[in-house]
């Protein structure tokens, strides 16, 4: 486990990077933890106060936020977040911003990953990220009218404007002599309605272009405007069909960690055990989906048959089998309690049995592997530029976690590999998804042990 000691080491480096580079144009440095650091910087700066960080000291860009500060201060504020990852230390620099529009220059030509951040907030508060290389919407849909940014704090939470019906996306246009093929918005393997315009130079693709969130549900309007603190994790939770326990869990630590909230340990190892076990079920049903789209339908079958007792399982201990509801800033709602222990140990027993009996079919099958080996590559340096993360990251052999690199809730104590292949292919991402599995199992076997170890006690602050 890293050292504050190590943290401090790293957070001093970066403040007298900072310093060096910009000079006065750091306006504050705020360490409100021993891993999280904010450093303000005026607007000129921010593109090289984040080379210092991205080049210069090997950070991972993770984010970028605006935030509409005007009830406070009269302006706007744009944050980018990075992490260093050894080091478990959280920092971002922060570029308060005056006028309207508020201008800041865009850091995507440095760093390709911060270009959708910065084409959100463009789209949603109008701050515009100046120098960016594509500055097309991203989030709005077709026709919504100019000048109207629905999260500032004075756009009604529940109104929606007229759309014209002659403003159009305006797509890139294709390389000369190229066909260009249209997939989606709605095609049978695409989960979530999107479109693809794929450019073909005879049968090889030459580039594409995409449009995406046809499905924005406004999320964050309503919890920043008609929902209470206690309301918004059932809301987080919605974020995703999939891996809702991990929204609400965010969620409620962001606000627990800002008001300085201790959740009780029991707690702690209970929100643990959730999330695995939310991983676990994800995982399987991944497994099926990607094999179902590969037109492999007996994993398919089979991962969702090993699956579904692993939903049962989650109905008996949070009564749903997939929105829980456990989370509430400051705790849980309901413990984990010593009768229904076994039953959680008999469950992984069998879902591990059974997933390795898949594993070994999956592995065994040629034409399967060859669909999967040497195919979507993404190169470590890839994943470095566009700030990839989870098992799209590690199977490209970046060893990066936030449950071991940035622990939260117990994962401090229990004990996991963090999986990586080094394939950077489709059949390396899928293997992750495999061996996470069964790391997921030994976590929530760990948990149940810390359960049974633990005084009973609060769930709540």
């Amino acid at each position: 486990m890293v050292t504050i000691e190590r943290s401090t080491e790293q957070i001093n480096q970066v403040v007298a990077a900072l310093k060096e580079r910009i000079g006065d144009k750091v306006l504050g440095v705020e360490q409100p933890t021993p891993h999280r650091l904010y450093v303000t910087v005026t607007p000129e700066a921010v593109v090289a106060a984040a080379d210092t960080l991205f080049n210069d000291l090997g950070a991972r860009y993770v984010i970028s936020a605006g935030v509409d500060k005007r009830p406070l201060n009269g302006g706007f504020e744009v944050l980018h977040f990075f992490a260093f990852d050894r080091a478990n230390v959280r920092c971002a620099l922060v570029v308060p911003l005056k006028g309207d529009p508020p201008r800041i220059p865009s850091i995507t030509p440095i760093i390709p990953g911060a270009g959708w951040a910065e084409r959100e907030f463009k789209d949603l508060l109008g701050i515009i990220p100046e120098g960016h290389p594509d500055p097309r919407p991203l989030v709005l849909p077709d026709g919504f009218p100019d000048g109207l940014y629905p999260l500032r704090k004075d756009y009604p939470y529940d109104y929606k404007p007229p759309l014209d019906p002659n403003k159009t996306f305006p797509f890139k246009e294709p390389p000369e002599g190229t066909t260009v093929v249209t997939v989606g918005p709605f095609f049978p393997v695409l989960e979530d309605p999107s479109q693809w315009r794929v450019f073909l130079d005879g049968e090889v693709v030459v580039g594409c272009d995409y449009r995406g969130f046809y499905n924005h549900r406004a999320i964050e309007k309503l919890g920043d405007s008609v929902l209470t603190y206690n309301q918004i994790p059932s809301l987080a939770e919605r974020i995703c069909g999939i891996c809702g326990c991990v929204h609400s869990t965010s969620y409620c630590q962001a606000v627990e960690e800002a008001a300085g909230i201790e959740v009780p340990l029991r707690a702690r190892v209970i929100r643990t055990l959730i999330l695995e076990l939310e991983r676990v079920h994800s995982h399987l049903l991944w497994l099926g989906l990607a094999c179902h789209i590969l037109g492999f339908d007996y994993v398919f079958m089979q991962s969702w048959r090993i699956r579904e007792p692993v939903m049962w399982l989650a109905e008996y201990l949070t009564g749903n089998r997939k929105h829980f509801a456990i989370n509430l800033v400051g705790g849980v709602r309901r413990d984990i309690v010593k009768e229904q222990h076994p039953r959680i140990l008999e469950v992984m027993d069998k879902v591990e049995r059974e997933t390795k009996e898949l594993a070994e079919t999956l592995l065994n099958d040629m034409p399967l592997i060859a669909r999967l080996k040497g195919t979507g590559i993404f190169t470590p340096e890839e994943v470095r530029l566009t700030g990839a993360v989870g098992p799209t990251a590690r199977g490209s052999g970046v060893p990066i976690d936030a449950r071991k690199d940035h622990p939260y809730a117990a994962y401090d104590m229990v004990e996991f590999d963090v999986v990586t292949y080094d394939g950077c292919d489709n059949l390396a991402r899928t293997l992750v998804r495999v061996g996470e599995t069964f790391e997921s199992i030994k976590i929530i076997r760990q948990c149940v042990k810390l359960l049974q170890e633990l005084p009973e006690g609060d769930l709540m602050a």
